[in-house]
C-alpha cells in the first residue's frame, strides 16, 4: 500500500478558490514542501479526501471551521516536512490503512478491509480495531502538536436518520478509544455524515463496504503553525 500525496492545482473562479487533486508515490514527498512554500488556500483538499465529490454540498461549514487555510511560506515547509514524516510513521505502523497527505495535514480513511471494523449495526471498538487504534495511537504520542479529526461514515442500507445515528456512534467509539489511552480530549474534534457522503457505489457490495469508513484528519496545531512562523523568521 503506498502513501498517497496530493499534488494540488489551484484556480480562482468567480472568488472562489477551487482545489482538485490526484495521488502520486510517498517517494515524491518533495512536492508537499514545495507545494507548502507557495499556496495559501481554504482546505479543500482535506474535505475532498473525506468526503469526496460532495464538498459544499451542504453541512461542511463546520469541518471547513476545523481545518482552516493552508500555511505558506518557510512554516509551510517546516510545517510539511514535520507532516511527511508523520504520515510515513502512520502507513509502516498500520500498512492496511489508506493514507493521504493532503495540504498541510493527513487524511487516514478505516474502511472493513483496512484496519478499524464494526459489526454490522455495531459501533464498539473490537479486538482487531483496538490494536490497530492503539498503534495509531502512537504516533499521535509521538507527534503532539496536531489536532484530531475524526468522522463517520455509512453505507446506504437502513434508514437515513439511522444511519447518521450509527455514524455518529462509531465516530466517537473511535475519539473515546483514542482519548482513551492517555491522549488530550482537546486535540480532537467529531463529526459523522451518515450515509450522506459516499465516495463508493452502494449499489454493489465492495462499494458499500467501502462507504462504511471513518476518516481521521491529523492537522497542524496553532502550537504547531506559530512555532513554525517563528522559526522560519529567524
Amino acid at each position: 500500500m503506498n502513501l498517497l500525496i496530493n499534488k494540488l492545482k489551484i484556480a480562482t473562479l468567480i472568488g472562489l478558490t477551487l482545489i482538485s487533486f490526484t495521488n502520486c508515490k510517498a517517494v515524491d514527498n518533495a512536492n508537499n514542501k514545495q507545494k507548502g512554500a507557495v499556496i495559501g488556500a481554504t482546505g479543500g483538499a482535506i474535505l475532498g479526501a473525506i468526503i469526496g465529490n460532495n464538498v459544499g454540498k451542504g453541512g461542511n461549514g463546520e469541518l471547513g471551521a476545523v481545518i482552516g487555510g493552508v500555511v505558506g511560506g518557510g512554516a509551510g515547509v517546516l510545517i510539511g516536512n514535520k507532516m511527511d514524516k508523520q504520515a510515513q510513521k502512520i502507513e509502516e505502523e498500520i500498512p492496511g490503512a489508506q493514507v493521504e497527505r493532503v495540504d498541510d495535514g493527513i487524511v487516514v480513511t478505516f474502511d472493513e478491509n483496512s484496519g478499524v471494523y464494526f459489526a454490522t449495526d455495531k459501533y464498539n471498538i473490537n479486538s482487531a480495531s483496538q490494536e490497530t487504534l492503539n498503534k495509531l495511537a502512537n504516533v499521535f504520542k509521538e507527534y503532539p502538536d496536531t489536532n484530531i479529526l475524526v468522522v463517520g461514515h455509512t453505507d446506504s442500507v437502513g434508514a437515513e436518520s439511522y444511519n447518521m445515528t450509527l455514524s455518529k456512534n462509531r465516530a466517537y467509539a473511535v475519539t473515546n478509544y483514542l482519548i482513551g489511552t492517555g491522549l488530550n480530549s482537546g486535540r480532537f474534534t467529531t463529526n459523522w455524515f451518515g450515509e450522506t457522503q459516499p465516495m463508493h457505489d452502494n449499489s454493489t457490495a465492495e462499494g458499500r463496504a467501502k462507504n462504511r469508513r471513518v476518516n481521521v484528519a491529523i492537522l497542524p496545531s496553532e502550537k504547531m503553525i506559530e512555532e513554525a512562523k517563528n522559526q522560519a523568521n529567524n
